[in-house]
């Protein structure tokens, strides 16, 4: 008989033993140990992403939150100070229930127990991993207090969301801290603990709600709450504070977002929030318009990648789509892809033309050249003779672009290149004139904004970077930096830009304002550009395949130029639904209903020498294609701090006035712009007595 008690005696603590010494030194599921979290924030200052484990501020055991405490103890170990680690009474409890309710439903791990399996133990359900966990649990309730379990459980536990620990997890959440929680707040990150995937409330608010209602009815039940602190708390349902789910076509831009802010400040262990420059409006527009135009002519044309890059002139990044599907491929084609920019190279040839002298209406002859074995050819077989540049470039035909390069030569168009942001390589072969080397659709957008604001352009991410208590990093305001361009070949290359839009390959992408661009087709159609830009925007856009295989039919001023259109010609609506409008005007027995919105009057900011903006209002002066740098500079000089009264002409253009004087006609009468195509004669009339004197952008080059 003893030796029958013996044998599984010895069995039973050799078992034991042998649990013991294969306990792991720290087997637990720990915290995430990459970079601190940090919270992304378009420029309206709602957070859209996080990134990272939210880690919060440690609980101590002498100032655990009462509420935050009650909650857990009752829906997770309602006789936690009443046991020594593992609740024998828990253990029936749960048995029985899961065996009336057919399946397993209900654990009996007391928070001490979980605790040792958060430290110490992995997460398999084995009897092996049980025992070890109980016998844990019954070493550190000899150690420790219970409010410091309960503490080191709490700083533990993952609450979802990247939160790990009830800290991080009430600031993600709510946005304060553990102790300031209020009873509903508390019950809802107390249901978190069984299940925080599934539960966490920036992704499941209902069902983290409905967890949280349990929560309350256990608190009562057990008395941990009274019936009146419930009915409170029901009343008071907690006021999320939390980004939801990102949207997956915000990965790309919160990719180089979260890479760009660590690289401005290095790997600090603390939380962060991140100011950043996504404007979420654009953001969502321009994923609809990728989506909605490669959705509907893609298939045909053998087109199944699209990129779109849209910022201001000074570089900030309002909107970036890198791809159709981010779930499918994070591969970033606005800043990763280096693709063939075909003839949106020419940008730099003739930049280098105008600045050695040159005007858009200078002659060039469309004819046969060879260098050496390569024969370039334009698109269409056919040469067209004697052209100007404006129309060369407008057209976008090969062998003009060809011949300035080679009189110019490779440094003196690399050299333009280079001021105007392009850092890729530029092959040194002949075929780089027609855009042969390799760019991303960052750069060229960059090195396109730079012609616009003639300073070289940095597009930036991040406007500020925040810890809890301090500001890390803060974006300058000013762009400095000398001029890209002298000033008149910067208005040559807008008169050019311009002409690609009003009459050339860009047709499709133009609006009822003026847009100026340039489209861009490599060989065999493999890649399909198109960058242009309005007043306030500058926009680029990519179409082609990840395999580089040819596309059927598409060029820059096609499915690209569609994509721009769309996208601005949106931006401009919403824009214009969320600007204040006057009221409308009352008729009257000598006005006609259908007259037009009151004046607008105001001191402006000055744009570009054909735009004003009367607080988020844009206004465009009629019959005047403006220009930036020191022309706008000049007119806000010449302006004061004066009112300005506008009145409108049409949809898209206005007549302001300054003391009675037109401006549009001040602007051609001395040289700061350029007049439209819808331009008056009156109008016409003013730029050709500028031209005649050489007043402003007309003036004479230095030693010309």
């Amino acid at each position: 008989m003893l030796l029958a008690l013996t044998v599984p005696l010895l069995a039973l603590s050799g078992y034991l033993f042998w649990c013991l010494l294969r306990i792991p030194v720290d087997g637990g599921m720990h915290p995430d140990t990459s970079p601190a979290s940090m919270v992304l924030e378009g420029k309206d200052a709602e957070a859209f992403a996080t990134r990272g484990a939210l880690r919060g501020d440690p609980i101590e055991a002498a100032r655990l939150p009462p509420a935050l405490r009650d909650a857990v103890v009752a829906i997770e170990d309602r006789r936690f100070y009443d046991h020594a680690g593992v609740d024998l009474h828990g253990i029936i409890r749960a048995t029985l229930r899961n065996t009336l309710n057919g399946r397993a439903r209900e654990g009996a791990s007391t928070i001490t127990q979980q605790l040792a399996r958060l430290e110490h133990l992995s997460q398999d359900r084995s009897l092996t991993r049980k025992v070890q966990e109980a016998m844990l649990a019954i070493w550190l309730e000899s150690r420790l207090s219970k409010d410091e379990i309960l503490a080191r459980y709490l700083n533990n536990a993952y609450f979802g969301a990247g939160a790990w620990g009830a800290d991080a997890a009430a600031r993600r959440y709510f946005g304060k801290a553990a102790s300031d929680l209020t009873l509903s707040e508390a019950a809802m990150l107390a249901g978190l603990v069984r299940a925080p995937s599934t539960l966490a409330p920036n992704r499941n608010p209902e069902g983290a709600q409905q967890r949280a209602s349990v929560v309350l009815d256990v608190m009562q039940e057990t008395g941990r709450a009274t019936p009146e602190q419930v009915a409170g708390a029901r009343a008071a349902p907690p006021a999320l504070r939390a980004p939801p789910e990102m949207s997956a076509g915000r990965g790309w831009f919160s990719d180089w977002a979260e890479a760009e802010a660590r690289r401005l400040i290095g790997a600090l262990p603390v939380d962060l929030n991140v100011r950043t420059t996504l404007d979420p409006a654009l953001q969502d527009l321009a994923e609809r318009t990728v989506a909605t135009l490669l959705d509907r002519e893609g298939p045909r044309v053998n087109a199944s990648q699209a990129a779109l890059v849209a910022m201001s002139h000074d570089g900030s990044v309002l909107a970036l789509v890198g791809g159709r599907d981010y779930a499918a491929s994070q591969f970033n084609r606005v800043t990763q892809a280096r693709r063939q920019p075909g003839s949106l190279f020419k940008l730099f040839t003739y930049a280098a033309a105008m600045e050695s002298g040159m005007s858009p209406d200078a002659t060039i002859v469309d004819q046969p050249v060879r260098i050496g074995d390569w024969e370039p050819v334009n698109s269409d077989g056919r040469f067209r003779g004697a052209m100007t540049l404006r129309a060369a470039f407008a057209q976008s035909v090969n062998s003009p672009a060809v011949q300035l390069y080679q009189s110019l030569g490779r440094d003196r168009v690399v050299g333009v290149a280079r001021r105007l942001g392009l850092r890729s390589e530029v092959p040194n072969v002949p075929s780089a004139a027609l855009g042969s080397g390799e760019a991303t659709l960052l750069e060229m957008t960059a090195a396109y904004a730079a012609v616009a604001n003639n300073r070289v352009v940095e597009p930036y991410v991040i406007r500020s970077v925040r810890a809890r208590d301090r500001t890390l990093y803060t974006r300058p305001d000013a762009m400095g930096g000398t001029p890209a361009l002298p000033e008149r070949a910067q208005a040559a290359m807008l008169d050019l830009l311009l002409s690609v839009v009003r009459e050339g390959t860009g047709r499709e992408a133009a609006l009822p304002r003026p847009v100026a661009g340039k489209t861009g087709t490599t060989q065999e159609n493999r890649d399909a550009w198109f960058v242009g830009m309005t007043a306030d925007v500058v926009v680029g856009v990519w179409v082609g395949n990840d395999d580089n295989t040819p596309m059927r039919g598409v060029y820059g001023g096609g499915l690209p130029a569609r994509i721009w259109r769309d996208f601005v010609r949106e931006a401009d609506r919403a824009k214009t639904a969320e600007a204040p409008q006057p009221a409308p005007a009352v008729p009257t027995p000598t006005q006609p209903s259908a007259q037009r919105q009151p004046p607008i009057r105001g001191v402006p900011v000055v744009a570009d020498t054909a735009t004003l903006r009367f607080g988020n209002r844009a206004v465009q002066l009629a019959g005047v294609i403006g220009l930036r740098g020191d022309y706008a500079r000049q007119m806000s000089d010449y302006l004061a701090g004066r009112e300005v009264t506008c009145e409108t002409v049409s949809d898209a253009q206005h007549r302001c006035t300054v003391e009675g004087r037109d401006l549009s006609d001040v602007v051609l009468f001395n040289g700061g712009g350029r007049a439209s195509a819808d331009a008056s004669p009156a109008l016409r009339e003013s730029e050709a007595q500028a031209r005649a004197a050489g007043r402003g952008m007309w003036a004479a080059p230095p030693g010309g």
